[in-house]
């Protein structure tokens, strides 16, 4: 049984009193060394009495809250989570809001710690995205130099051209990663706006069809809108098309690159709800791991490490479609099976009159 500071101090004034009281009506009549005795035990009885409060009220708090600090430190919160009740005794008060502090600053710096990890890893990414393009450019037109100081004829006019041409791809997808930055860091800031508008979903999803054409039929994939009944049919929504379509360009572009080669089939189904429209963009390929499934939107992540930045684009289409989708209060979903495909799918609003 846990007494309260206030029963305690009930005990020891009621004790005290009572000794006092006997030691009056009982001093005329005692003689000295009784007196003396009576005095001692007095003392005794008062001095355990005050130990044993401080021992209850005092110490065994402070132990505890060394106690409960040694479970923060330790990461085990869940030890703490019966002993944060209300407790009117002052000293389990402060040593409750002590221990809720403490576990909050081991929460931040727990953060502090991850973000920290997470910016080293992406200026690293950075600096390596940055100087795979600009190396390449710089090699390409070094060597045309050296070929001029080296030969007074100088290169060969193709060999120059085709040289320069390199240079100039590399230079391009410099810029387009440079490009992709900036607005990956406006749409974090917020600056970019939605220019919210009435647009035709299948004719826009026609149109990106058309643009990837070719290199679905490099990959030998077909592509295809579901249900097929939509072709020729309005579907109308309200967002900002041209980032919709820029969703759907690194969305549609990922499932052609990831799907299946040769005989491989990617979909792009429109599902109107009382809600708004369903797009779901589904690949027929290896798919992807549980434990990647949570990161692949964060920039510069790419599962198979292996591949080329040039295979796997600037690492940014899916950070950059997550922040656009976002903007519209909507969220990409990933539903994805090993050996069976992968599925990304997000909603947009449809007119009033339509719903």
């Amino acid at each position: 049984m846990i007494l309260s500071s206030r029963t305690i101090a009930i005990l020891i004034a009621l004790l005290v009193a009572g000794v006092l009281t006997t030691a009056t009506y009982l001093a005329p009549r005692l003689p000295t060394n009784q007196a003396f005795l009576a005095a001692g035990t007095t003392v005794a009885a008062c001095f355990l009495l005050v130990y044993l409060a401080f021992e209850a009220l005092i110490f065994r708090e402070i132990n505890g809250i060394y106690s409960r600090l040694e479970h923060i430190k330790r990461k085990e919160f869940k030890r703490l989570s019966n002993k944060f009740l209300f407790r009117p005794e002052p000293l389990r008060r402060i040593g409750d809001e002590i221990v809720e502090m403490a576990q909050r600053r081991q929460q931040e710096l727990d953060e502090l710690k991850r973000l920290q990890a997470l910016r080293r890893e992406f200026l690293a990414d950075v600096s390596h995205e940055l100087k795979t393009p600009l190396f390449a450019a710089q090699g390409f037109v070094h060597t045309i130099l050296d070929e001029e100081e080296d030969n007074e004829e100088g290169m060969e006019p193709a060999m120059r051209r085709k040289f320069l041409q390199r240079a100039a791809a590399s230079l391009d997808a410099l810029d387009t990663l440079v490009q992709d930055l900036v607005t990956i860091s406006q749409l974090e800031k917020g600056v970019i706006r939605m220019r919210r508008q009435r647009f035709d979903l299948v004719d826009l999803v026609q149109e990106i069809f058309e643009l990837l054409e070719q290199q679905a039929e490099r990959r030998g994939t077909t592509l295809e809108l579901f249900p097929p009944h939509l072709a020729g049919q309005e579907l109308e929504v309200v967002a900002d098309r041209s980032r919709i379509r820029q969703v759907l360009i690194n969305l549609i572009d990922n499932a052609i690159k990831y799907g299946r080669e040769y005989k491989g089939h990617v979909s792009v189904a429109l599902i109107p709800g009382r809600h708004g429209v369903r797009v779901a963009v589904r690949d027929d390929g290896a798919g992807i791991a549980p434990e990647h499934q949570a990161r692949i939107f964060e920039r510069f992540y790419r599962i198979d490490k292996s591949r080329s930045r040039s295979a796997g684009g600037t690492g940014l289409g899916l950070a950059i479609s997550k922040h656009i989708v976002e903007a519209h209060k909507s969220t990409i979903h990933i539903k994805s099976v090993l050996e069976e495909g992968t599925t990304m799918e997000f909603k947009l609003p449809r007119p009033k009159e339509a719903k």
